[in-house]
């Protein structure tokens, strides 16, 4: 990746109404902010995941499901998605713009900011596993369910322009195996051999 070429700044509105594979893929690099009492947590996404709903069989949202849930991908884009899986809440950029139900999930970061906070909240000394999955790096950021819906392009939860990464790979999604064609969608995007990335795969496709 190339060196942050300007401060942290929300990135604007316009950068969510891209087509929900593009933004999927202009997120990695980008650093995913979220501001608290105890300080500022921020990492450099470097794994996500695009969900484009209702033809999407892996998305919340397949067959215009409209549910208390998934409500909020049913608005505009650059919005916050957040669901509990099991006990793990999971963040989302909703995308695809009103009445047209997608999201981008954010999987990983690489941590950049506010370290010792992350550490505190995992009980984690090891670096590359306090944000190397979707439902750590929510804990380490201190991204609950209360963020659901809130607009990305203010604090508390933003996400700003980051890294440039030098290639980008693509791959099968994780974790749908029962999503039947949907499954071997590659959408799944990630910074090309990025230590931080949660799963390491054959890639179909290097951007």
């Amino acid at each position: 990746m190339g060196e942050i070429t300007e401060e942290i700044v929300p990135l604007p509105q316009v950068f969510y109404e891209q087509p929900t594979l593009e933004l999927a893929k202009a997120l990695l690099g980008c650093l995913l902010v979220k501001e608290t009492s105890v300080g500022m947590a921020a990492g450099y996404i470097v794994e996500t995941e695009a969900y484009i709903g209702p033809g999407d069989r892996a998305a919340h949202s397949y067959n215009n499901r409209r549910t208390t849930r998934t409500e909020v991908m049913f608005q505009r884009s650059g919005l916050t998605y957040t669901y509990l899986m099991h006990t793990h809440c999971l963040f989302n950029v909703v995308s695809g713009g009103k009445e047209n139900p997608e999201a981008v999930l954010i999987r990983a970061l690489e941590p950049r900011y506010g370290i010792e906070i992350m550490k505190n909240r995992r009980g984690l000394e090891d670096l590359r596993s306090l944000t190397n999955g979707p439902g750590k790096l929510t804990k380490s950021l201190g991204i609950t369910m209360e963020d659901y819906g809130h607009t990305l392009t203010h604090p508390p939860l933003y996400i700003a322009k980051g890294l440039s990464p030098d290639s980008i790979s693509a791959g099968k999604r994780i974790g749908i195996d029962k999503s039947e064609e949907a499954r071997d969608y590659p959408w799944r995007f990630w910074v090309t051999n990025n230590k931080y990335v949660s799963r390491h795969q054959k890639s179909i496709y290097v951007y």
